[in-house]
C-alpha cells in the first residue's frame, strides 16, 4: 500500500460530499472569489511512496547545516551546549511527553512535580523567592516581565537597555504598545549600558530598567550599578540572565533584581532550528501574585502526605478576563523538564564548572581570533561565552560566513543586521564543547576566509 497513512479512501470522500450536500470538492470553497483562488495544480512532484518519500525528506533535511555536522560559534540567542543523554530518556517517557495542563491534581502529581522542581531550581539559579512554571521563551518572558512592572508601580515608561537582545526588544515594544507603556532605548558605551545616560533618563514616571547580563554582546552588565538608580525612585529592575552564566556569577536577586527571566534553552534543551525553547520568570515575594502563567505549590492531603497543587492561578483560564495578570494560557512544561533534569545532572559543581569552561574558552578565542590581521575585539568590558569582533574594513559578513560554512563552521552573527553601527562586526560564540583544536582551525578559516 503506497498511502497508508492517508484516512480516506475514494468511497469515503463520495459518502463525506453526498452527507453534506455537494458534488464536488471545489464547492466547498465557492464563497472565496475566483480572482484569489490559486488556478490550476500547485507545483509538487508526481506521488512518492513511504520509502521514496523518507529518502527524499532526508535529503533535504541534510542540506541544513546542523550540529552534528559543523562545528558552531554562532550564538546570539541560541546555544550549542552538550545535553546529557539522560534527558532523551526521561522526556521519553510518555506520561510526561503526552501530558497537558494539570487540571486535575489528583492525577497528575508526577506532571505537577516535575514542574514544581523546575522553580525551585529556577529560584536556586536567580536568587528569587518565587518563579512561575515556566514561559513560551525568554522574549515573552522579558516583555511580560515590563507589563508586570508597569501594573505594580502604576507607571508607563519602561527603560531598555539596547544591549538587550533586539528580538526581545521587539517583543517587548509590540506589548508596550498594546499596553500604552513608553519604552525608551538606553545605549551603550564600550558593549555595556551607558549608566551615565541611564542616570540621566530615569525619572519619577519610570516603571523599571530591563537589562540583560550577559547581554546580547556577551558582556557582564553592572547589576550592583544600576540598582540604585531605579530604586532610588521606587522603580524594578528587571533582569534577563543567561542560566549558565547563573552558576558562576553572583545571583541577579542578590544584587537587588525584582524580576528575574531568561531563557532555559542552555539548560539541555536542543536549539531545533530556532525553538521552541522555554522561558523562566521568577519575582521577590511582594510580587508573586502578578506573575503570568501559572504555579505549582507544594501542599499536604488530609492524611498529611505530600502533594502538588496549581496554586496563585491568576491566569485567564482561571479568573475573570478583567482580573487577570496576562494572556499566557500555556507553558513549556516538556521543555521545562529538560532544564530540571539538566539542572539534576549538573549540580552545583557541575554548573559551576560549565560556566568556567564557557568563560575560559571564549577568552582563549577571542585572544586567538584577535590575531588575525585586520581583526580586533571591539569592546573591553568582562564577558562570559560571547564576544564581539571586527573584521577587517570592508569585509562582507554574509560572504565570510558562506565560506565558513564550507570549511565546515557556523560563523558569528552579523551585527550589522541590528546595529548599523556595528556593520563588519560578528558576535561569536564559544561554549563548553568547543575544543582547543576547533577554536584554533576556526581562528585559521576565518583568516582565510578574509
Amino acid at each position: 500500500m503506497k498511502h497508508r497513512y492517508l484516512p480516506m479512501t475514494e468511497q469515503d470522500r463520495q459518502e463525506m460530499m453526498e452527507t453534506v450536500g455537494i458534488q464536488s470538492i471545489d464547492e466547498l470553497f465557492a464563497d472565496i472569489p475566483q480572482a484569489v483562488r490559486y488556478q490550476g495544480t500547485m507545483p509538487m512532484s508526481e506521488p512518492l511512496d513511504e520509502y521514496a518519500l523518507l529518502r527524499h525528506m532526508k535529503g533535504l533535511a541534510d542540506q541544513n547545516a546542523n550540529f552534528d555536522t559543523h562545528a558552531s560559534f554562532l550564538g546570539a540567542g541560541l546555544y550549542d551546549h552538550h545535553i546529557p543523554v539522560v534527558i532523551n530518556h526521561v522526556i521519553s517517557r510518555s506520561e510526561f511527553y503526552t501530558a497537558y495542563t494539570p487540571y486535575q491534581p489528583e492525577i497528575s502529581q508526577g506532571e505537577l512535580q516535575a514542574i514544581f522542581e523546575f522553580q525551585s531550581y529556577i529560584c536556586e539559579l536567580t536568587g528569587m523567592k518565587v518563579a512561575n512554571a515556566s514561559m513560551y521563551d525568554g522574549a515573552t518572558a522579558f516583555a511580560e516581565a515590563a507589563v508586570l512592572a508597569a501594573g505594580a508601580t502604576k507607571r508607563k515608561k519602561l527603560m531598555v537597555s539596547r544591549t538587550v537582545h533586539p528580538e526581545a526588544r521587539q517583543v517587548l515594544r509590540t506589548s508596550a504598545e498594546a499596553w500604552g507603556l513608553e519604552v525608551v532605548e538606553i545605549d551603550y558605551t564600550d558593549g555595556v549600558t551607558d549608566l551615565t545616560k541611564l542616570g540621566a533618563a530615569i525619572d519619577g514616571d519610570t516603571a523599571a530598567v530591563l537589562v540583560q547580563s550577559p547581554n546580547f554582546f556577551g558582556a557582564i552588565e553592572d547589576l550592583r550599578a544600576i540598582e540604585p538608580l531605579i530604586h532610588g525612585v521606587k522603580g524594578l529592575m528587571v533582569v534577563s540572565a543567561n542560566p549558565i552564566a547563573l552558576g558562576v556569577l553572583e545571583t541577579p536577586g542578590r544584587l537587588g533584581a525584582d524580576i528575574v527571566v531568561g531563557d532555559a534553552q542552555p539548560l539541555g534543551i536542543p536549539a531545533s532550528l530556532g525553538g521552541p525553547t522555554c522561558g523562566f520568570f521568577a519575582v521577590a515575594e511582594p510580587l508573586m501574585r502578578r506573575m503570568p502563567g501559572r504555579i505549582v505549590g507544594q501542599t499536604v492531603d488530609r492524611n498529611g502526605k505530600r502533594g502538588f497543587v496549581l496554586t496563585l492561578q491568576a491566569r485567564e483560564q482561571h479568573i475573570r478576563r478583567e482580573k487577570a495578570t496576562s494572556n499566557i494560557c500555556s507553558n513549556q512544561a516538556l521543555l521545562a523538564l529538560c532544564a530540571s533534569v539538566y539542572l539534576s545532572v549538573m549540580g552545583k559543581e557541575g554548573m559551576r564548572e560549565v560556566g568556567e569552561l564557557n568563560i575560559r574558552k571564549s577568552h582563549y578565542a577571542s585572544g586567538k581570533l584577535a590575531e588575525i590581521s585586520g581583526a580586533e575585539c571591539t569592546f573591553s568590558a568582562p564577558f562570559f561565552n560571547e564576544f564581539v569582533l571586527k573584521l577587517p574594513e570592508g569585509t562582507s559578513v554574509k560572504t565570510v560566513n558562506s565560506k565558513l560554512a564550507q570549511e565546515g563552521y557556523l560563523g558569528g552573527y552579523d551585527l550589522g543586521r541590528d546595529y548599523p553601527e556595528l556593520a563588519g562586526h560578528i558576535l561569536v560564540a564559544v561554549t563548553e564543547k568547543r575544543s582547543k583544536e576547533e577554536i584554533d582551525q576556526f581562528a585559521s578559516a576565518l583568516e582565510g576566509c578574509l
